[in-house]
């Protein structure tokens, strides 16, 4: 039996390394914002994957977040600093999954480079609140999946697909080494 990608004419796999691999990363955090971290210890039964936003994904592909220095995801940190980010853009599309390691700071500079008020929900003294900490994720591969032309395009070549029985896919995805 022939795989999905066998039975298309269109290219439907693009790795990307380096600069190609981070601005990829880029557009796909840019959509999302928000991502699952994911540690690779578990300390107390801790649950290991919680819902993180993304303070800032810079020009070298280093994702920034703030953190409370007494939360178990950095004391598992503390443990181990292998972690992997799982986003997704929207429900069909803009998905990435990043492996890579992480490391807490407490650089009141970054703090207050990265500080939106909306994080005064978590740290009610502000940005000056004493259990602040700068987690700085740093990628080396990941993986992702999009659509080449947008989700109208893909939603469309899916109905053509079905009406026609001829694969029309319109995925893009790929490794990414950065």
């Amino acid at each position: 039996m022939d795989s999905i990608n066998e039975n298309q004419e269109e290219h439907t796999r693009e790795d990307l390394v380096g600069a190609a691999a981070i601005e990829k990363i880029r557009e796909l955090i840019d959509k999302s914002g928000s991502c699952f971290f994911v540690t690779s210890t578990s300390l107390n039964n801790s649950h290991k994957s919680r819902p993180m936003s993304v303070q800032k994904t810079d020009k070298a592909g280093n994702i920034w977040f703030l953190s409370a220095k007494d939360s178990m995801k950095n004391l598992e940190i503390s443990t181990d600093t292998d972690v992997t980010l799982y986003f997704q853009g929207s429900s069909h599309s803009d998905f990435l999954e990043l492996s890579g390691h992480a490391l807490i700071t407490y650089d009141r500079a970054k703090i207050e480079e990265l500080w939106d008020p909306t994080v005064k929900a978590w740290f009610t003294e502000g940005k000056n609140d004493p259990r602040i900490s700068v987690i700085q994720f740093i990628p080396d591969s990941g993986y992702y999946w999009d659509n080449k032309h947008g989700n109208t395009v893909a939603g469309i070549k899916v109905l053509l697909s079905a009406i026609s029985g001829k694969t029309m896919d319109d995925s893009i995805e790929g490794t990414l080494n950065v």
